[in-house]
């Protein structure tokens, strides 16, 4: 099997990374926007730079697929 792929930037997807935050762990202005949820989901690019924060896990894959982004789950 000699069959090559293109995971680089010319993909036309780029790779999010969607894991659970404790949002005991966030700051208290994004605390009281949480509606008494204890765990939200962050995206994240490969450089670790947070870049949304939504209520559940399939919320957040559909927010990177709508967005043209591969989403990966990281536990």
């Amino acid at each position: 099997m000699n069959t090559k792929y293109d995971f680089g930037p010319e993909a036309g997807e780029r790779i999010v990374y969607v894991r659970p935050v404790a949002v005991a762990d966030l700051p208290q202005d994004v605390q009281a926007q949480a509606g008494g949820l204890s765990t939200i989901y962050a995206l994240h690019e490969a450089n670790g730079e947070r870049i949304a924060l939504v209520r559940d896990r399939k919320l957040a894959f559909a927010l990177a697929r709508q967005n043209d982004m591969a989403p990966v789950n990281v536990h």
